[in-house]
């Protein structure tokens, strides 16, 4: 066994946020060794967000074109859904990662191929496909940037068949003639209409509601758009069991019913990917890891970071992002001995932003587009808070589309009378969503925010509308 290496800085794991720690921390001076097992670039550019989105895009686009007058009547076809995927398949590369590969060399970062294991205090094995093992040594810290894995419900049958989680959905070569999905989240949700749009028969099968993490309001007008396009959704319904016969998969859904279906896909959640990484021989609880707002975990030695969903935090890969622009420069400032331990809320060192003000889309069409807090979330955190919400209706909607439906909410803080949280619904309003997040980032007080004139006419102007009817 080989000697250890010294390096200031191990990510173990090269996904978008393993590759934005690694950046930050060699733009600051220091040293990074970056180790991946599968491909540079990690789930959201070969599995997840890329792919999802591109496989969501152009049944938007032909539904935006049948949705104006003038326009729909030059639509003459369906979706090519060959073309759809191939068009998938660019934005992933052919599941390529020899550019990601390339940018990491010209960022003077050295990457290492393997699985990585946390051997000791600052110490971190390699684990090459030929079985030899690299061993290094970080000066300063080591960074779970190791992301997430599906969670799979203990459905009796499930184990033993070959379903479908979001990889496989994302990366299909095929479009089955049917498709059941279990979930009702934002992955499943997504999916569903994606494949409904490419010519699958789906059937969604939600344990809960669809989308329960957004207001009812705006999960309803999604739910009403699925099923206007054939989506069978059935809610508040448990999978009992799931068998293979005749070549489909079954699904007892209880009293007596069952749902069949050429594939299934199962998506029910993630958990962060934290087993098997030697954590619970440094005392550490692998399962149950949360870091701080710098990144640091606790009871870690001083030495131990985890970003991204390895750091249990928030399960959106922009916000990984940012977690990893925080956790570099705080890393980077602490081995150059500017910053203690503490940090201030709002600096640069520190992910304030997950605790209230985390932006999201849910990609459907119509889309949900959220910032910051529900109602229910504010006046759990204790905040005097109150809503006001309307349809969006203004001249920019109507020509938009014809027939536009939209919702929106914005929740304000009345002792402060500041906005903590916005949502959206309708066609493309993920575009409206960071004007909304600088406003609750930012507390831009009501009294300001009134002097913010929206152009007309765009569906913007539902700002307008929002805050005439809280009453400015």
């Amino acid at each position: 066994m080989s000697e250890f290496e010294t390096t200031d800085v191990i990510v173990i794991g090269a996904g978008a946020v393993g590759e934005n720690v690694a950046g930050r921390v060699v733009e600051k001076g220091l040293s990074a060794v970056l180790v991946e097992a599968d491909l540079v670039g990690g789930e959201c550019s070969y599995w997840a967000c890329m792919p999802s989105k591109a496989l969501l895009r152009p049944g938007t686009v032909l539904r935006a074109a049948r949705g104006v007058a003038g326009a729909r009547e030059a639509i003459t076809g369906t979706l090519d859904a060959q073309q759809v995927l191939e068009r998938r398949t660019s934005f992933t590369s052919d599941w390529d990662d020899s550019s990601q590969e390339e940018w990491v060399a010209s960022a003077g970062i050295t990457l290492q191929r393997g699985w990585a294991k946390v051997t000791g205090e600052r110490h971190v094995t390699v684990t090459h496909s030929d079985g030899s093992e690299s061993r290094y040594r970080a000066t300063h810290a080591v960074v779970l940037a190791t992301g997430s894995t599906p969670v799979v419900p203990p459905i009796d049958g499930l184990a033993d068949l070959d379903y479908w989680t979001t990889r496989e959905a994302t990366s299909a070569r095929q479009v089955p003639a049917s498709l059941a999905v279990l979930g009702g989240g934002v992955a499943g949700v997504e999916l569903a209409q994606a494949f409904a749009r490419l010519g699958s028969e789906v059937t969604v099968i939600a344990r809960s509601g669809i989308l329960g993490n957004y207001p009812k309001e705006a999960s309803d007008l999604v739910v009403e758009s699925l099923r206007g396009e054939g989506i069978t959704i059935l809610t508040d319904t448990a999978t009992n069991a799931v068998r293979k016969e005749d070549g489909l998969f079954v699904l007892d859904v209880g009293e007596g019913r069952s749902v069949r279906a050429e594939q299934l896909l199962v998506s029910t959640g993630r958990h962060p990917h934290t087993t098997g990484l030697g954590l619970e021989d440094l005392g550490l609880e692998a399962k149950g890891i949360r870091s701080d707002d710098t990144g640091l975990v606790p009871d870690g030695g001083g030495w131990l970071y985890a970003v991204g969903d390895a750091g249990g935090r928030v399960q959106l890969t922009h916000q990984g992002k940012y977690e990893a622009r925080m956790t570099g420069d705080a890393i980077a400032a602490r081995a150059h001995g500017t910053l203690s331990d503490a940090a201030a809320d709002w600096s640069p060192y520190t992910a304030t932003a997950d605790r209230a003000a985390v932006p999201q889309v849910v990609f459907t069409d119509p889309e949900i587009a959220m910032v910051g807090r529900t109602l229910e979330q504010a006046r759990k955190d204790g905040v005097n808070a109150s809503e006001t919400s309307l349809e969006i209706a203004v001249a920019g909607s109507s020509l938009h589309s014809d027939g536009y439906k939209g919702w929106a909410q914005m929740v304000v803080d009345e002792d402060r009378h500041v906005i903590v949280g916005v949502t959206f619904a309708g066609p493309e309003v993920s575009e409206m969503l960071h004007a909304a997040t600088i406003a609750v980032v930012g507390e831009v007080p009501l009294d300001r925010l009134w002097h913010a004139v929206p152009a007309y006419p765009t569906v913007s102007e539902v700002w307008l509308r929002l805050l005439e009817k809280y009453g400015m």
